[in-house]
């Protein structure tokens, strides 16, 4: 039984009596739990409608819902209006039993069931490792994706590259450059050229397989050489986080089937494009309707070469014709006006954007002995990723990316990742989940027969701490929603925070292991294996593990 369905049912019947139909009915969860288990703002938002006092209107109302009933104890009007409505501790007492039914599928939601969605996230050119600063759009993706999955959707990820331009043309003559330096120390490296060590490696590959054939050639083996040589670096890196791309969409297949060709062919034909200074523009400025300063932008320049808008426009019409329910791009902030051009673009050939999400995350500032760790695939001291998940581990790379909201910049403090303590806050939630299976553990030892007993008696848990870690159990699949809802992975997080909270209390004040009370320690072992769950389910969606022992 859903409880805010059951309030809200009862409002609505309430406020139909006064003459007053309404599709929504606002519930949230007061902050203070003295403010009840769920407030509602109806009264003050018909109150006018109904032709009176808004407190006056919530008296009104609470007399006519038919309350105490099998849920819900009392309601009182608070504040200029709210309804705060007290939940039975039986209603939490039967989500615990189903908590414990479902385990592993508790949380999940079937509302999106039947529906496709298409991530495209990453997305990084190879010319050299997943760096640092790809993180956060990583492991983002990697969450976002899970609680997609977690509401019922089918979701197909997707890493979309340009193996076609300047970047792969710079990445080509600086394996060249790495290459003829082998015979000529003193051959001199493009300015602009990628001077990690890895092209380097790739070099040296080459050398191996080659020896000098490749010196007096523009051979198109330097590109393929770095191309598949930086693809196996993200493919492996991506790997290690957990992450399996289900489609490499390469650029140049757009060239290939003629969409960039048909897409400049109906800008041209819609009045949408012009020529001017041997180059091709798009009328941005009347595409972005809403942005007063909007400039028209070339497309393709004046060297025949295309820029990264038109192929990314194809590329999003592309998807559109795949026909998903849910197409979610996640972009760094450096895209943050970009994207909207490609977008405006798309609108102009015809296509509609309802189905298309962009997230936009703002860029992470890395933090070492108090000093920012600089990073750039063109720069020797290069900080990569997978240096990263050397140092701190996969699982704390990828809460700690993922820990704050897109829309926050944030401050990654590796000293503090590394910490093995309360104060980092992975460590907190997964030596949270690990003590509780410590318990079970023990449980079987001292009370083996727990497992199987087939009657627990929940009312015998009735102290505060119990009650208010049933509370917090039971909304979890509301969260889920409201992650998934919001896109916003960081809202688990936050909710975990408060389970393990709720759960450390629990245990300090009552004694889960009594053999003197054996009724009383069976319900409260199964408390215990429903924080497990919810723990593990929430880990799940973020993507880390749940350990048992640490």
């Amino acid at each position: 039984m859903d409880i805010k369905k059951h309030i809200s049912a009862k409002l609505k019947s309430a406020l139909k009596e006064c003459g007053i139909e309404t599709d929504s009915i606002a519930l949230e969860r007061p902050k203070e739990g003295s403010n009840g288990d769920i407030s509602s703002n109806a009264a003050m938002m018909f109150a006018k409608k109904a032709g009176s006092k808004p407190r006056e209107f919530a008296e009104g109302l609470i007399a006519s819902l038919g309350i105490p009933d099998s849920y819900i104890t009392g309601a009182e009007v608070a504040g200029p209006g709210f309804i705060n409505f007290f939940i039975s501790d039986n209603y939490f007492r039967d989500k615990l039993a189903e908590i414990l039914e479902k385990s592993a599928e508790y949380g999940r939601l079937d509302v999106n069931k039947g529906k496709t969605a298409n991530l495209e996230w990453v997305s990084a050119n190879p010319t050299g490792p997943l760096h640092t600063g790809h993180g956060r759009q990583t492991a983002l993706g990697k969450a976002i994706a899970n609680l997609l999955e977690w509401t019922g959707y089918t979701v197909t990820r997707e890493y979309y590259y340009n193996d076609a331009g300047k970047q792969m043309e710079t990445l080509a003559r600086s394996v060249y450059a790495r290459y003829r330096q082998i015979f000529e120390p003193e051959f001199p490296f493009p300015e602009d050229g990628y001077s990690g060590e890895y092209v380097k490696e790739i070099a040296g590959m080459l050398f191996e397989k080659y020896r000098d054939e490749l010196v007096d050639t523009g051979d198109k083996k330097f590109k393929e050489a770095g191309e598949e040589w930086c693809f196996n670096s993200i493919r492996y890196t991506l790997k290690r986080m957990g992450i399996i791309h289900n489609i490499f969409f390469n650029e140049t297949s757009l060239y290939e089937s003629g969409k960039i060709k048909e897409a400049l062919e109906e800008f041209e034909k819609r009045g949408l494009s012009y020529k001017k200074d041997d180059a091709i523009w798009l009328k941005t400025s009347e595409l972005l309707k809403d942005k007063k300063d909007a400039k028209d932008k070339v497309i393709v320049k004046s060297t025949g070469e295309p820029t990264y808008r038109l192929p990314d426009m194809v590329y999003h019409i592309d998807k559109i014709k795949r026909g998903y329910d849910l197409i979610l791009d996640i972009f760094g902030a450096d895209h943050r006006d970009t994207y909207k051009e490609v977008l405006a673009g798309v609108e102009g050939l015809g296509y509609d954007l309802s189905k298309i999400k962009v997230i936009i995350h703002q860029m992470v500032t890395f933090v070492q002995d108090g000093k920012p760790v600089k990073m750039s695939k063109r720069a020797d001291n290069v900080y990569s990723l997978d240096e990263l998940l050397d140092d701190v581990g996969v699982d704390v790379a990828q809460f700690f990316f993922v820990m704050r909201s897109a829309n926050t910049h944030l401050e990654f403090d590796i000293e503090l990742a590394k910490e093995q303590s309360d104060k980092n806050p992975v460590f907190y939630l997964q030596y949270a989940h690990a003590r509780i299976c410590g318990i079970l553990r023990n449980a079987l030892e001292a009370l083996p027969e727990y497992k199987n007993t087939q009657s627990i008696n929940f009312e015998l848990l009735k102290a505060p701490e119990e009650i208010s870690l049933m509370k917090i159990l039971s909304i979890f699949p509301e969260v889920v929603t409201a992650a998934a809802s919001a896109l916003e992975p960081h809202k688990i997080i936050t909710y975990l925070n408060e389970v393990a909270e709720n759960y450390h209390k629990f245990y300090h004040n009552n004694r889960v292991i009594n053999l003197e009370d054996k009724e009383t320690s069976y319900a409260r072992l199964k408390l215990c294996e429903a924080s497990k769950t919810v723990l593990k389910n929430g880990f799940e969606i973020i993507g880390i593990s749940a350990p048992e022992r640490m």
